[in-house]
């Protein structure tokens, strides 16, 4: 009696994991100086003369997040093979409510970016470091 008990509750576990990975924001979401493309739960972010990855999903319901990642400064003119550029932790936190982000970026070394505003499907106005 007991093992006919089990087999509902592992079935709606496998459920809750997939009903949990369904409610992550995905897809390209852009604003003046900044793109976000967020994929499978991670996230890379371009800045004006700036990357960085997001290592935390960001939740589709419209809660304030704030997920870890990392932040890296670029610099004028080419790359240089073998250029290495430093980066450093980050928190990307905000709020995505119908198609509409508000992020703010807190460096680990306290520096606060933004707060942008970012449209889901929109392209990122990005400069390139001068």
């Amino acid at each position: 009696m007991k093992a006919l008990l089990a087999v509902p509750l592992v079935l709606l576990a496998g459920c809750a994991a997939v009903q949990q990975y369904a409610t992550m924001l995905s897809g390209p979401w852009g604003g003046q100086g900044v793109k976000l493309m967020l994929e499978g739960g991670l996230g890379t972010a371009e800045f004006d003369c700036a990357s960085g990855t997001l290592d935390q999903a960001i939740p589709s319901q419209p809660v304030p997040f704030s997920v870890s990642g990392t932040y890296r400064t670029g610099q004028s003119g080419p790359v240089r093979d073998g250029q290495i550029f430093k980066s450093q932790p980050a928190t990307y936190s905000g709020l995505a409510v119908k198609g509409e982000m508000t992020l703010q970026v807190k460096l680990e070394d306290g520096t606060e970016l933004g707060p942008y505003t970012l449209h889901e499907g929109a392209p990122g106005q990005i400069n390139r470091c001068p």
